[in-house]
C-alpha cells in the first residue's frame, strides 16, 4: 500500500471513538443469562482498522500470556512474536496488561486503564481497554485494545543529574474500582539509588508493596496515595539512620514525581553552620536584609560566578542580577517568609557577563545579631538546555533532524489557513524512497539511517523560505509548498526533486542507487483540511508507485473511488474468512517418464456470495496487506492435508506458502498440527516458496527451513528463474524440488533462449539430484520439449485446470494407466 499502509500503525487520532465503539460491540454480543459474551462473537470480523490495535490474551494458571497481536501492538510490544508469556514482555506493558486484564475478569465487564510505559526517557500515556470474552473450549480469552493518548511526560532525569537530590518517577498501579493501592518505580536516577541505599536494579520497575526500603513504609504509601487522589504536590521529612530526608512529590496524570533531598546538614545548622556553608557544593551566600549586601560567600559560589571572594563581598546582590529584573528579584526577596524555594528560574549574571538560570533556595535568619537571608543556588542551565533539545525533538525527526509528522501537520494547518482565506493554492508532496529497502536487505540498518541523513540533507537544500521538508517515517517523506503554488510548479519542483534524489550516493566507500515516487495534492481543489489534503496526496503516490516508480502523479477523483473499492474488499475478505467462504481447488503434477500423476497442488479459490469467484491475484495481495495471509495459509495447510489423506498412498499434496507465515515464526508448529490432525505422512506434503522468503531475516527463515526438513516435508523452490539470486539459494538450502516458470515454458517452441534455460535449469537439476517441475504446459509441442530436455514433472491446463476436492478422483481415475495427451 505503500506510504498509505506505513501510516496504519501510527497514532490513531480516532482511538477517543474506539473505546466506546468496542464496549458497544461487547456489549451487543452479551446474550441474555451469559457471564461473557462469545471471544468470536467480539473480536472476530468487522474490526477494520481496530485489529492493528488488538492483542489476545490467555489466562493459564492465573497468568496471561499474549497469544496474537495486531500490527500496532506489535509495536507497543516491541515484540514480533505470539504466544509470549507475561514475564518476557518489558515490565511497564506486562503490568497495565496483567492489571487491566484482571480487573476485567474480575469486574465481568470492560475495563479501561491507563497505561504508562517509558520509552526514551519520556513517559507516554496508554489508554487500554480490557473485554472479557468466553472461549468455546472454556476458560476466558481477554481482547486487549491499546492506543497512545499522544501526551508525553519528560522524566526531565538531565535536569538533575547535576544534583545531589534523588529523583524518582512512580506510575500508580489501581484496583478493580479504580482507587491507587500500590506504586512502581518507572525511574530513577543515581542519586535516588544512594540515598535509599539501595542497588539499582532492586529498584527499577520495584512496586513498592513488595520492597524494604524508606519508600516502602505505609506511612509514605499513604502520602502517595493521598497525592494521586488529589492531584496536589505534599512534601515531608523522614528520620533515619541519622539522616533526615526531605521527600517532595509532584502529581501529573497518574504519575508521581519525587524527589529525595538529604537536608541533615540543614537540620543540624545551628551545630555545624560553618561546615555546612564553607563545604557545600551548592553556591551559597548570607545577605544583609536591609542593605542587600554579600555578607559571607562560600567556595562554590566564588568558583561557580568567577568573582574573587574580596570582589563578591564588596557588592551588592542586585550586581549579579540584569538591570530590568531588579525591582521584580528584589521584592520577591523582600517578601520571602521564613523560608523560600523558587518556583521559575531567575537569571544570574557572572564575572564573565554570562547569564545562567538558577533556581534558588533561601531562608530568614539572624546574621551578628541582624536579619538576614541565607541563599543556595541551584544553577539550570543545562537542564533548560535539555528542556529546550526536548522541545525540538517533540516536534523534529531523531535520526535527520527535520520537521517531523506533528510539525508538518502543524505547519501545513497554519499554510491552509492563510491560503484558504486568500484563494492561494498550497501544494503538498508526498515522497516514498524507490529500493530504499534494498539498501537495509543488502547492506544493514546502519548504512540506510546513513543514506536517509543525506536524503534529508539533499532535500533541505531544495526547501526555502515559507515552505518545509519533513519526514513522516521510515522511507517516507513530505514537502509543504506554503506560497501560492500553480500545478505547473509543483510538478516542475517534484521531477526536480525526483533528479536529486535519484543521482548515486557515496557512503563508506559504496555507490548506492535508489528512487523517489511523488504524489501531489494541491488545496483548495483536493482539499482545504491538513487531513484531508495529505490524504489525497498519499493516494497519489500509490498510484506514482503502481504505475513504475520513478514518477509523479496528481490527486484525481478516481483514486479516491479506487481506494473505496479497495476498503470494500477488505471488508468481504475478512468476512469471507470468517463465512467459509474460501476452498480448495487442486492442479495435478504429472510424472513425465510414468505419464501418470504424482501429485496435486493446492490452489486457494474465493466464492464470493454475490460476486462469484474472484481471482487470487485481486485478494491475495490484499489479504497479505490487511494481515489475514498468516490466518489464510494456516486454513490451506490444515484443509490441504486433511484432503489429501484421502488420497492413494503415493500421491503428494503441494502448498505455497506465503513469507509473512515465515515472520509469524508459529510455522513449524502449524505443519506439525495440520499433519498430526489429519494423520498425513510428511513425506507426501511438499511446501513451495518463493525467493522473497530469502529477502529479510535469512538466517531465521533458513533456521526454519530446515527444521520442516527435519520433519521429512519436501522443499520447493517456486518460480525459479525469475529472481535475482536464485543460483545463491539453491547454495544456501537443499532444496528437494525447482520449478520453472511459466514464462519460459509459454514461449519454448518460438524462442531459442528459453530453451537453453530450461535446459540449464533441467541439467542443473539432475546435477544436484533436484526435481524439476515445469508450470504451464499448454501444448502437447511444449510437452514435448520438456521431455526432450529431461524435466521431471509438469502441470498445467494440458492435463487440467484446477479442480475441486469432489473431481479429484475422477482425475486420478482418468490418469490411472497413461496421462493423456489430448487432456
Amino acid at each position: 500500500m505503500g506510504a498509505a499502509r506505513k501510516q496504519s500503525v501510527k497514532l490513531d487520532t480516532g482511538m477517543f471513538e474506539d473505546v466506546p465503539v468496542l464496549r458497544r460491540k461487547w456489549q451487543a454480543a452479551l446474550k441474555p443469562g451469559e457471564t461473557l459474551p462469545r471471544y468470536e462473537d467480539v473480536l472476530l470480523g468487522s474490526l477494520g482498522r481496530l485489529a492493528d490495535h488488538l492483542m489476545l490474551l490467555k489466562c493459564e494458571n492465573d497468568a496471561f500470556a499474549v497469544s496474537r497481536t495486531g500490527r500496532y501492538a506489535r509495536e507497543w510490544l516491541d515484540d514480533e512474536r505470539w504466544d509470549i508469556p507475561m514475564d518476557a514482555l518489558r515490565p511497564d506493558c506486562a503490568t497495565v496488561l496483567s492489571e487491566t486484564a484482571s480487573n476485567a475478569i474480575a469486574n465481568n465487564g470492560p475495563y479501561l486503564a491507563a497505561g504508562h510505559c517509558v520509552r526514551n526517557g519520556m513517559v507516554r500515556t496508554y489508554d487500554v481497554l480490557a473485554l472479557p470474552t468466553s472461549a468455546r473450549w472454556g476458560g476466558t480469552l481477554v481482547g486487549a485494545y491499546v492506543n497512545e493518548r499522544g501526551a508525553e511526560y519528560n522524566l526531565l532525569d538531565a535536569i538533575f543529574s547535576t544534583t545531589d537530590d534523588g529523583v524518582i518517577a512512580l506510575s500508580t498501579v489501581r484496583d478493580a474500582t479504580g482507587r491507587p493501592f500500590d506504586f512502581q518505580v518507572v525511574h530513577h536516577n543515581q542519586a535516588a539509588v544512594r540515598l535509599l541505599n539501595v542497588t539499582e536494579r532492586s529498584l527499577l520497575w520495584q512496586r513498592l508493596s513488595t520492597g524494604a526500603h524508606l519508600l516502602c513504609s505505609q506511612s509514605v504509601i499513604g502520602r502517595l496515595r493521598a497525592a494521586v487522589k488529589d492531584d496536589r504536590g505534599d512534601q515531608f521529612e523522614i528520620d533515619s539512620d541519622e539522616r533526615t530526608l526531605r521527600m517532595a512529590i509532584t502529581a501529573f496524570g497518574g504519575i508521581l514525581s519525587l524527589v529525595i533531598s538529604d537536608v541533615t546538614p540543614l537540620k543540624r545548622r545551628d551545630a555545624s553552620f560553618k561546615l555546612l556553608f564553607d563545604s557545600n557544593p551548592m553556591p551559597m551566600w548570607a545577605l544583609d536584609a536591609e542593605t542587600m549586601a554579600f555578607v559571607k560567600v562560600n567556595d562554590a559560589a566564588v568558583q561557580h560566578y568567577g568573582y574573587a571572594r574580596e570582589t563578591f563581598l564588596r557588592m551588592k546582590v542586585q550586581e549579579i542580577w540584569p538591570k530590568g529584573e531588579w525591582l521584580s528579584y528584589t521584592q520577591a526577596l523582600r517578601d520571602v517568609g521564613d523560608t523560600y524555594q523558587s518556583e521559575h528560574h531567575s537569571r544570574h549574571v557572572k564575572a564573565d557577563g554570562s547569564e545562567i538560570c538558577v533556581l534558588t533556595f533561601g531562608r530568614r535568619l539572624m546574621l551578628e545579631e541582624r536579619e538576614g537571608f541565607l541563599v543556595a543556588v541551584v544553577d539550570i542551565t543545562e537542564r533548560r538546555k535539555a528542556e529546550a533539545r526536548i522541545a525540538h525533538m517533540a516536534l523534529h525527526d531523531g535520526l535527520t533532524n527535520l520537521p517531523n509528522r506533528a510539525l508538518h501537520q502543524e505547519r501545513l494547518g497554519e499554510a491552509l489557513e492563510g491560503s484558504n482565506a486568500a484563494g492561494k493554492r498550497v501544494a503538498v508532496l508526498c515522497i516514498d524512497l524507490d529500493l530504499f529497502k534494498n539498501v537495509n536487505d543488502s547492506f544493514g540498518h546502519p548504512m540506510g539511517d546513513r543514506l536517509l541523513t543525506e536524503v534529508a540533507d539533499r532535500l533541505r537544500l531544495q526547501v526555502a523560505g515559507k515552505n518545509l521538508a519533513a519526514r513522516l517515517g521510515g522511507d517516507e517523506f513530505a514537502v509543504i509548498l506554503a506560497d501560492d503554488t500553480s500545478p505547473k510548479q509543483a510538478s516542475d519542483f517534484a521531477a526536480g526533486l525526483i533528479e536529486i534524489l535519484s543521482a548515486p550516493y557515496e557512503i563508506d566507500g559504496n555507490e548506492l542507487v535508489i528512487g523517489a515516487s511523488i504524489g501531489i495534492a494541491l488545496s483548495p481543489g483536493d482539499g482545504i483540511s491538513s487531513e484531508e489534503l495529505m490524504r489525497n496526496a498519499d493516494m497519489a503516490l500509490y498510484r506514482a508507485k503502481e504505475d513504475g516508480r520513478g514518477t509523479q502523479r496528481f490527486f484525481e477523483r478516481e483514486m479516491d473511488h479506487q481506494v473505496q473499492r479497495r476498503r470494500e474488499l477488505e471488508l468481504d475478505l475478512r468476512r469471507a474468512f470468517a463465512n467459509g467462504e474460501f476452498e480448495l481447488h487442486y492442479q495435478p503434477l504429472v510424472d513425465v517418464a510414468r505419464e501418470k500423476i504424482s501429485g496435486f497442488e493446492a490452489l486457494l479459490r474465493w466464492r464470493h456470495p454475490e460476486k462469484g469467484m474472484i481471482s487470487p491475484a485481486e485478494f491475495i495481495p490484499v489479504a497479505e496487506d490487511i494481515g489475514l495471509i498468516t490466518s489464510l495459509g494456516d486454513w490451506v495447510l490444515r484443509e490441504a492435508c486433511n484432503e489429501a489423506v484421502k488420497w492413494p498412498s503415493e500421491i503428494k499434496v503441494a502448498v505455497n506458502l506465503s513469507p509473512a507465515q515465515f515472520r509469524s515464526r508459529s510455522l513449524v508448529q502449524v505443519v506439525i498440527s495440520a499433519l498430526a490432525n489429519s494423520g498425513l505422512p510428511p513425506k507426501r506434503l511438499e511446501l513451495e516458496i518463493t525467493e522473497s522468503v530469502f529477502l529479510a531475516e535469512t538466517d531465521a527463515n533458513l533456521a526454519i527451513l530446515h527444521q520442516l526438513r527435519e520433519l521429512g516435508v519436501s522443499i520447493a523452490m517456486d518460480d525459479f528463474g525469475t529472481g535475482y539470486s536464485s543460483l545463491s539459494y539453491l547454495r544456501s538450502f537443499p532444496f528437494d524440488k525447482i520449478k520453472i516458470d511459466r514464462s519460459f515454458v509459454k514461449d519454448l517452441a518460438k524462442r531459442s533462449d528459453c530453451v537453453a534455460i530450461v535446459r540449464a535449469i533441467s541439467g542443473l537439476g539432475r546435477s544436484l539430484k533436484i526435481t524439476t517441475t515445469a508450470e504451464g504446459v499448454e501444448t502437447t509441442e511444449q510437452l514435448d520439449w520438456l521431455r526432450a530436455e529431461g524435466c521431471n514433472e509438469v502441470q498445467g491446463f494440458l492435463f487440467s485446470c484446477a479442480k475441486p476436492a469432489a473431481e479429484v478422483e475422477q482425475l486420478l481415475r482418468r490418469f490411472g494407466a497413461r496421462a493423456s495427451r489430448a487432456a
